[in-house]
């Protein structure tokens, strides 16, 4: 039976939020915070605040990696960004937080890996997948980019082998002019097929889900998808991400950010197939200790789950003695 581990950070007005936090679950459905929802890794370089998490298990070495959106609002909005997203979105970080482990217990200290070139803007939310095709891996974010005059957003990528050396950026997918951008890319594979979740800000602004036949593309629009998600406010939803259960559904999270504070974070769907489109609502089968923010779930075993539920996440250093 697969154990779930949930890589998130949390909605707080206090630099604590914006690290990287941990939560487990047996089934999928009932998480459970390790280090009583306090962070387990800190970001000590860049805007020393990370946010918007992916996780994933490197299949040639076994490692972990997490990487993360180098971004602080509570340092850096009322400051170096002037309160300004506009100012976060051209003139933020081109890099990104990145973690190695090899058991999900000890973590390397953060290191910065710079994705963006001189034409990007910054780089925010990351997601990666395997691309059996190339036996590699495809990172890729979200960000403004100067071929378009840093205006609608897009989806941009590299490519990496070992984590270590990544190509140069390249469009993953873009919106027709005039329908807007799109950000937060989540991308899983189905029968052969891929399926990538992004957030669009205009026509519609909904999440929406792409199928394509290779990691690249090209892409079309889910239609069913898109009709299950009219009944869902416009507006206020983000950061999807989704996971396949023991039983074969799939059940995909999105991240409501329509309130102030503590009432944010995600909301649960469910599915038989990626491919059918139809998710349902289901808040009566998840359970969560307090809002998650935008992350990634990884299926892990159950030794891996008792072993990071065994562990004393206290021993972490506090952000402040960075």
């Amino acid at each position: 039976m697969q154990n779930y581990l949930f890589v998130h950070f949390r909605e707080t007005t206090s630099p604590e939020g914006e690290q990287v936090h941990f939560a487990v679950s047996r089934d999928g459905f009932h998480w459970q915070a390790l280090n009583g929802g306090k962070p387990v890794l800190w970001a000590y370089y860049g805007d020393h605040g990370v946010r918007d998490m992916t996780v994933i298990r490197d299949k040639k070495t076994g490692k972990f990696h997490i990487f993360a959106t180098d971004l602080s609002l509570s340092f850096g909005m009322r400051g170096k960004y002037s309160h300004s997203w506009h100012n976060c979105c051209t003139k933020g970080s081109k890099d990104l937080g990145h973690w190695v482990s090899d058991d999900l217990v000890h973590w390397s200290e953060e290191e910065m890996v710079t994705l963006g070139d001189a034409d990007c803007g910054c780089v925010w939310a990351p997601d990666v997948i395997y691309d059996k095709e190339q036996d590699d891996y495809v990172l890729h974010w979200s960000c403004c980019h100067k071929s378009n005059h840093f205006g609608p957003m897009g989806i941009y990528y590299n490519r990496t082998k070992d984590f270590i050396h990544y190509t140069a950026p390249q469009c993953l997918y873009r919106k027709e002019e005039g329908m807007g951008g799109c950000i937060d890319s989540a991308m899983y594979e189905e029968d052969g097929k891929y399926f990538l979740f992004i957030k669009s800000d205009k026509t519609p602004n909904r999440v929406m889900l792409l199928q394509g036949d290779h990691v690249t593309g090209p892409f079309t629009v889910v239609e069913n998808f898109s009709q299950s998600m009219l009944s869902v406010q416009e507006g206020v939803y983000e950061a999807p991400t989704a996971v396949k259960l023991d039983d074969g559904r799939w059940a995909l999270f999105i991240d409501y950010y329509g309130v102030q504070g503590a009432g944010q974070g995600y909301v649960p769907f469910l599915a038989n197939k990626l491919s059918e489109g139809r998710f349902a609502r289901s808040d009566e089968s998840f359970s969560f200790p307090y809002g998650f923010k935008h992350g990634t779930i990884l299926t892990i075993t159950e030794e891996e789950c008792d072993r990071m539920l065994a562990h004393n996440w206290q021993n972490v250093p506090d952000g402040r003695w960075g």
